[in-house]
């Protein structure tokens, strides 16, 4: 690269994290710049994972930027590490190109590496200067048009695929490695791992549900970085079930189920997001049924996410709900406070924030909703600082949250409640974790509740999983129980407030 092409691309990275901080990654130091030629900017990236999420998620972000720095009407290419690229200037072997450190992270992890069949010459980029998708170079998993068969041929095993389309990007954040395990998505995170490594061999299909927000998504594109990580050669769809029922009605339409049916039978994995969008659509769950059966036969791997258990989907026929429940049902709870504190961290890290631990207690105590909701509220809290110019820290997250009080009641931990509590009632955390209804141990644990309610922000079920694992109903009955004598008993309504003002941050 030569030197004006490399303050080109410093100038573009500056430019990214000054105006669209929440596009940036880490990883984007490992990008490789070319150079220019013909007014566009080559930039080799090391997987078609990386490369195609970059054309589709990242390209006019990085057009914009690339026209900023260098004043002129420049667009940018990523080209995988099989693809040919176009012939640039004689490269400036004197200095390697600058890497940002502000995208680099001590020890970061190995990155996926996916080779990918050896690549015919790219045509001239589009407008947008990434290239149309069917003219990029020929490898399993970009996407094309529908229903044509490329004239340089897939290899010889897959010479009869079918192209696929509308296949949903993969984000290469949504590896395994980045998955924070806990209590609530272990055995969902355990079987994605299990199907990863061995498809078709441990559970299948794999049935992922939980609420929205929650981790399927990360887990069902981890499954398919893991195995287009260790299989290259596989045939791998993924795709939303919505994107199956288009597709479906076309095909009808047009003619062309023969075409239909080769593209979703003619794979090893097949990947399908909100399944459960199938409910009362009678004709799809038809095509689907013979799907399934095909896939499963041929001992094709089938992996599948929906916001409920199979039997709990409206209108689904029994046939389906039988299959869907062949291999492995597994459900994803809502995170706990400490797994929100680690997706937290997870999440900063992937940008190159420097997240303080004080920051992820305060946002992880704010938000106890779901992942997206977490991950939002670091993308807000970087263009805040990106904005202020300042750095990352506790005052800076309370006015990014919109949270100007001095002591939120949230300081005040469930640990602290349950020692003041278990002294003044001289009961032990053990009785108050077991299953004794005697009022000596009871009321106790309803006290514990009742202010764990009051003073902290942690969720009905959080608060029962500190008692036994006991569920939100017993949480909601033991507070309206406390609400009820704490308003007909003034000596015990005096006991709480002691408690609430012994317990406030800052009290002696």
């Amino acid at each position: 690269m030569t030197d004006p092409d490399r303050k080109i691309w410093e100038g573009m990275l500056s430019h990214l994290r000054a105006t669209n901080p929440s596009v940036c990654r880490q990883w984007f130091g490992d990008l490789d710049p070319l150079g220019v030629a013909s007014g566009v900017l080559v930039v080799r990236v090391h997987s078609p994972v990386h490369r195609d999420y970059l054309k589709r998620q990242c390209a006019d972000s990085f057009n914009d930027a690339a026209r900023t720095a260098s004043g002129r009407l420049l667009t940018v290419r990523f080209i995988g590490p099989g693809d040919e690229a176009p012939e640039l200037p004689a490269r400036d072997t004197r200095k390697p190109v600058a890497r940002d450190p502000k995208f680099e992270t001590p020890g970061s992890s190995p990155q996926i590496g996916l080779p990918t069949p050896a690549a015919t010459p790219a045509d001239a980029p589009t407008s947008n200067g990434v290239g149309p998708h069917h003219k990029s170079a020929p490898d399993r998993h970009t996407i094309q048009t529908p229903y044509h068969t490329p004239s340089n041929s897939m290899p010889a095993e897959r010479s009869t695929s079918v192209i696929r389309r509308d296949a949903l990007v993969i984000n290469p954040d949504y590896a395994f490695e980045n998955f924070v395990v806990g209590p609530e998505n272990r055995l969902a995170h355990a079987a994605a791992v299990a199907v990863g490594d061995n498809p078709a061999r441990s559970y299948n299909p794999l049935f992922i549900h939980g609420g929205v927000g929650l981790g399927k998504t990360h887990l069902l594109q981890a499954v398919c970085l893991r195995i287009l990580e260790t299989r290259p050669n596989a045939s791998l769809y993924y795709i939303s079930c919505e994107s199956f029922m288009t597709q479906f009605m076309e095909a009808v339409q047009s003619g062309e189920m023969t075409n239909f049916r080769h593209c979703f039978r003619d794979v090893d994995v097949l990947v399908v997001d909100d399944i459960h969008f199938l409910a009362k659509r009678d004709r799809t769950q038809e095509e689907f049924f013979h799907t399934f059966n095909t896939l499963y036969q041929a001992s094709k791997q089938i992996v599948l996410s929906s916001d409920a258990p199979p039997e709990e989907i409206p209108d689904l026929e029994q046939r389906l709900v039988s299959r869907f429940k062949w291999g492995l049902v597994a459900k994803v709870e809502p995170p706990c406070y400490d797994t929100r504190v680690e997706i937290l961290k997870s999440k900063a890290r992937l940008r190159g924030l420097n997240l303080p631990d004080d920051v992820a207690c305060y946002i992880a105590e704010r938000i106890n909703a779901n992942i997206r909701e977490l991950e939002g509220a670091i993308t807000t809290l970087q263009i805040r600082a990106s904005i202020d110019g300042r750095p990352i820290d506790l005052s800076l997250a309370k006015f990014a949250m919109g949270d100007n009080s001095p002591a939120p009641q949230s300081a005040v931990s469930i640990h602290t409640i349950i020692d003041a509590v278990t002294d003044f009632y001289h009961v032990k955390v053990t009785d108050l974790q077991s299953k004794r209804r005697q009022r000596s141990v009871a009321q106790p644990r309803q006290v514990c509740m009742y202010l764990a309610r009051r003073l902290t922000r942690l969720s009905l079920e959080e608060i029962g999983g500190y008692f036994g694992g006991r569920d939100h109903t017993t949480v909601m009955h033991a507070v309206k129980i406390i609400e009820t004598r704490r308003d007909a008993d003034a000596e015990f309504n005096g006991v709480l407030h002691s408690f609430e003002n012994s317990l406030k941050p800052g009290s002696e």
